[in-house]
């Protein structure tokens, strides 16, 4: 009887050995690899993958996915192939995030990281996220379409965590003429704020530039900051003095605007880009004057 004792405590430790290493494989290929070894190095690798990448959303069903790995807690899900942008699918060709939506707000109520790239994403699927996980603390849509800044208002708020929104090339619909333009950036936490990184390059409508400012003075380790084109150099200006420690930066259309008060003092721009002295990458630059 002890000696059956002794076999099951050394079986225990062995295996929690081997769970502690298999947890220090972070390469794809590497777990993918160890969990062909046996069924024993399958369900472990199920149960130590923190970090799940689905390169196509057809490729497996969201059931199946959550069902087999449930610790998951940065996902990232890929839904059109990159040929896509080329006009080279079928119409009406759709990688819906609906399914994948339902299935993960029951499975990962903790979820921290969510990347989507071409995917069809819905306000309604922006809700969801937003009511499903709110320890989410980092959103990046590429090449997104089909939502509005209504939806994006929703991640703001709910999501007091956030540490990177980041909307790449995706399509952000506006509100229509009759519709009032939502003020998504004041929905933001009043307090001080976990953001590293903010872009909204791709939003195609007019910012609260009082509320932005607010947002980037109460957020002390914003390093990536990409504008739209309804920010304009007069007001790029404040906010670099609001935030120098700035390592990222997406200027805007860097002009001026007959909207937008200057002031009879005239502005010293090369001193705002002396003071962000950990700049390492610079973009946009649209719209600019000769001067």
């Amino acid at each position: 009887m002890r000696v059956q004792n002794a076999d099951i405590c050394i079986h225990r430790r062995l295996k929690l050995t081997f769970l502690e290493r298999l947890r220090t494989l972070t390469c794809r290929r590497d777990r993918n690899a160890a969990s062909f070894v046996c069924h024993s190095w399958y369900r472990a690798e199920a149960l130590t993958r923190s970090d799940l990448f689905i390169g196509n959303c057809y490729a497996i069903s969201p059931h199946r996915a959550t069902s087999r790995f449930r610790r998951v807690r940065f996902l990232t899900v890929k839904g059109k192939p990159c040929f896509a942008d080329f006009d080279l699918l079928p119409l009406n060709w759709v990688a819906h995030f609906s399914p994948w939506g339902s299935a993960l707000a029951d499975a990962y109520p903790w979820l921290e990281k969510l990347h989507l790239k071409r995917v069809s994403l819905t306000d309604d699927n922006l809700n969801l996220i937003a009511r499903s996980f709110p320890s989410l603390k980092e959103l990046v849509l590429v090449c997104r379409e089909g939502f509005g800044i209504a939806g994006i208002g929703a991640i703001a708020a709910s999501c007091r965590l956030m540490r990177v929104l980041d909307l790449v090339e995706s399509v952000v619909e506006d509100a229509d003429e009759d519709e009032e333009v939502m003020d998504w950036i004041s929905c933001f936490s009043d307090r001080e704020t976990h953001l590293e990184s903010l872009v909204f390059e791709c939003v195609e409508c007019r910012v609260n530039f009082e509320a932005l400012e607010r947002l980037v003075a109460r957020s002390p380790y914003l390093k990536k900051l990409r504008l739209n084109h309804y920010v304009f150099i007069p007001q790029l200006y404040r906010l670099m003095h609001r935030a120098p420690q700035l390592t990222h930066l997406g200027t805007g259309s860097f002009c001026a605007s007959n909207d937008v008060a200057v002031g009879d003092q005239e502005l010293d721009y090369s001193s705002a880009f002396a003071a962000c002295k950990s700049l390492v990458c610079l973009s946009g630059f649209r719209d600019i004057l000769p001067d």
